[in-house]
C-alpha cells in the first residue's frame, strides 16, 4: 500500500508541474508565472517587472524554419534563467515574449547594469542555422515601490508601454517606464 501511495503522489507531483510549466523552456507558464507575481504584489513586495519579446522573430521562423525558431526561444529562456536569481519570477507569456519579476529591486542604475548583463548573455547566443546573425531583444519594464496596492494587469500595460518604446531602438535595448509615456 506505500507503494501506491508513492507512485500516486509522483503522478499528482508530474500533473502539476505539467499545469505550471511551459514545456518548451522549463519556464513558469503565463498563468502560474502571473499567480506568482500577483502574490508578491499583494505582499507589498517591491520590484521590477519586465517584458522582454525578441525583435523579428516572425523573420527567423520565416528565414531558418521552426525549429530554428524554438531554438532561439530556448537559448532566450536559459539566457533568462541564467541571469536571475532563484527567487526571480522568470516566465513565458506565449510566442517570443517573456516575463520576469524581480523582487527587491528598486533603483535604476542596479536595473541598467542587469539589463547589460542580461544583454551580454543574450549577445552570446550562437544557433549554427542562424550563421551568426545576432538576436536582438526589446525590453520595457516598470518598478513597483511596494506602498500602494496594483494589480498585475496594471504593471503589465506599464511595462508593455516602455517596451514599445524599447522597440524604437535598434538592437538590445531597454526602456524603464515612466510617467510621461
Amino acid at each position: 500500500c506505500i507503494e501506491c501511495i508513492e507512485e500516486e503522489k509522483k503522478r499528482e507531483n508530474r500533473l502539476i508541474y505539467l499545469a505550471q510549466t511551459d514545456l518548451m523552456t522549463g519556464l513558469c507558464n503565463r498563468g502560474s508565472g502571473e499567480k506568482k507575481i500577483t502574490e508578491f504584489l499583494k505582499e507589498k513586495t517591491g520590484g521590477l517587472l519586465c517584458l522582454i519579446d525578441c525583435d523579428k522573430f516572425k523573420s527567423i521562423n520565416d528565414n531558418y524554419g521552426h525549429s530554428v525558431g524554438d531554438k532561439v526561444i530556448i537559448a532566450i529562456a536559459e539566457k533568462l534563467q541564467k541571469t536571475c536569481r532563484d527567487s526571480d519570477v522568470v516566465l513565458r507569456l506565449g510566442g517570443d515574449e517573456f516575463a520576469m519579476f524581480i523582487p527587491g529591486m528598486l533603483e535604476q542604475r542596479v536595473a541598467e547594469k542587469f539589463f547589460e548583463r542580461f544583454f551580454e548573455n543574450i549577445r552570446q547566443i550562437d544557433i549554427i542555422e542562424m550563421q551568426g546573425k545576432n538576436i536582438e531583444i526589446s525590453l520595457g519594464a516598470c518598478f513597483y515601490d511596494g506602498y500602494e496596492e496594483v494589480s498585475f494587469d496594471q504593471l503589465y500595460r506599464k511595462a508593455d508601454r516602455a517596451m514599445y518604446q524599447s522597440k524604437k531602438q535598434k538592437g538590445c535595448s531597454a526602456v524603464i517606464y515612466g510617467e510621461e509615456m
